[in-house]
């Protein structure tokens, strides 16, 4: 599917089934920056959805939003049927709970080893004891195969480990939302390409509505069932990733290709 979303295509999107996450018609502005002008967009449920668009066009503002860690200045966001900003403080806590983030750098504790890393989200929200954690931090130190380093600090392994290390914590509380901020960021190509499909494999065995927030076209091809395309503060494209890379939307095409000659400049 190729498609332009215009705000009368985007409000008969919502009025179909209800999808964990949506996004309706949000507005963002840092002083006299406007970085979300209008975005809407309903994420598709047990799908890999990547967000892709230039640098500095919204895309991790948007994920803040989306995880409740900005307050839009106008327009909603719903996760799990739920105004994010429309509950109070600790329900918005609750519903974090059921999402996983995997950072940039990982962001993981330098003073901890990779095992008290991946412990750390069920140490702190659950009451499980620590036999029970310990089944559930090295099934996922397996899954991402870091069970021979589970001893050692984050300053003592690679980028590309960091990066799996903190996609192990992002799933140990099972959630049902995994966000992705840039996941290829500083990794060389081929880390590049072993964690895109460490993201489809662990997304294969549990399901769930995964978002991956880059501008790395190779990891888009690779993860994406579906793509999203901002610009400007707004979704341009939204559809299924065939027909992403096969649009005739000038912008879509020219950025998927990283042609020179387009609508996108150097501005």
């Amino acid at each position: 599917m190729t498609a332009v979303l215009p705000h009368a295509e985007q409000a008969a999107q919502s009025a179909g089934p209800q999808h964990t996450i949506q996004v309706r018609d949000v507005y963002k502005s840092f002083g006299s920056s406007h970085i979300l002008n209008g975005l809407s967009l309903d994420f598709q449920d047990d799908a890999i959805t990547t967000v892709l668009g230039p640098s500095g066009t919204g895309k991790s503002v948007l994920l803040k939003h989306i995880v409740g860690l900005l307050e839009p200045d106008a327009g909603e966001v719903r996760v799990f049927g739920t105004d994010i900003w429309g509950v109070s403080e600790e329900e918005r806590f609750e519903l974090r709970k059921r999402f996983g983030v995997l950072f940039q750098d990982g962001a993981l504790f330098g003073s901890m080893n990779l095992y008290d890393n991946v412990a750390f989200p069920l140490r702190r929200h659950t009451d499980m004891p620590e036999s029970d954690i310990r089944e559930i931090v090295m099934s996922n130190m397996i899954e991402v195969g870091l069970e021979k380093a589970i001893h050692k600090a984050p300053n003592e392994i690679s980028g590309g480990m960091r990066k799996r290390a903190g996609f192990a914590r992002a799933l140990v509380l099972k959630p049902d939302v995994v966000l992705f901020d840039e996941p290829d960021s500083g990794l060389d190509p081929v880390r590049t390409k072993l964690l895109s499909h460490l993201i489809q494999k662990v997304h294969a065995e549990h399901g769930g509505t995964y978002i991956v927030i880059t501008h790395d076209i190779p990891t888009a091809r690779t993860v994406s069932d579906y793509v999203a395309v901002i610009w400007k503060g707004k979704v341009v494209h939204y559809g299924d990733a065939d027909g992403a890379f096969n649009s005739d939307n000038p912008f879509v095409r020219q950025f998927l290709a990283g042609a020179a000659e387009g609508p996108l400049g150097m501005d």
